[in-house]
């Protein structure tokens, strides 16, 4: 079977089936670990305020929990996603992230050389950046479902890609304009708070909804692509 045609309406839709069905499942599943990320970061918008040395020393450890905490999340979210696509939950989340563990350099060395490259591309012109983006945007449901190496990844996300390049470029533009506006709009209600509760509760909460449903559209698009 070949790969099917990528329509931004039918992704959008389909991931959020899955996102409204299994909310509470998705969330609990980012919240797991974005509670302990965002609470180093609180720590560390504190820290930032007292000395220079503690502020530098929570705020690398904010940013190592950041570094290996977001992409264990993505890989579990992608196992999560595969998991309720038959209608059923059936792995406990504890076993998700024990799955994700084998896979978790990749995902690290793979997210960081693509975020590089991307950064790049937009500081020089904008377009290379999107290119690059669309390119490397399956690399964790690459990584995670077919146990790939970093390198391996970029090409075979790069492979799945091909052909569909603009339709999944409005996915990204469009699933991207939402996240922003979701988290910014959760984060927001927090802002009475003072700065430690603000970036730990409104923080952990905005993550903990949002990332769920962009895990969802990416790996929507991948096994759409993937299905042969």
């Amino acid at each position: 079977m070949s790969p099917e045609r990528i329509r931004v309406g039918e992704v959008l839709g389909e991931a959020t089936e899955s996102y409204r069905r299994f909310f509470g499942r998705l969330v609990g599943t980012a919240a797991i670990v974005f509670v302990v990320i965002d609470f180093l970061a609180a720590l560390g918008a504190i820290a930032a305020d007292d000395t220079w040395a503690s502020g530098l020393v929570w705020g690398l450890a904010s940013l190592l929990a950041t570094i290996v905490g977001t992409f264990w999340i993505a890989g579990a979210l992608v196992l999560a996603i595969d998991d309720v696509r038959d209608g059923r939950a059936d792995t406990p989340i504890g076993e998700l992230y024990g799955r994700v563990r084998p896979q978790l350099s990749a995902l690290i060395a793979a997210g960081l050389l693509a975020g590089l490259g991307i950064l790049v591309g937009f500081v020089l012109l904008i377009v290379p950046g999107l290119y690059l983006l669309v390119r490397w945007v399956l690399l964790a449901p690459v990584i995670v479902l077919e146990r790939r190496h970093a390198g391996e990844a970029f090409s075979r996300s790069a492979e799945l890609v091909r052909g569909h390049g603009w339709r999944v470029l409005w996915v990204v533009l469009v699933v991207g304009i939402l996240a922003g506006l979701a988290h910014s709009a959760l984060y927001g209600i927090f802002a009475f708070l003072p700065l430690f509760w603000q970036t730990w509760v409104g923080g952990t909460i905005a993550d903990s909804v949002v990332a769920p449903f962009v895990a969802a559209c990416v790996t929507c698009v991948y096994f759409r692509l993937a299905r042969k």
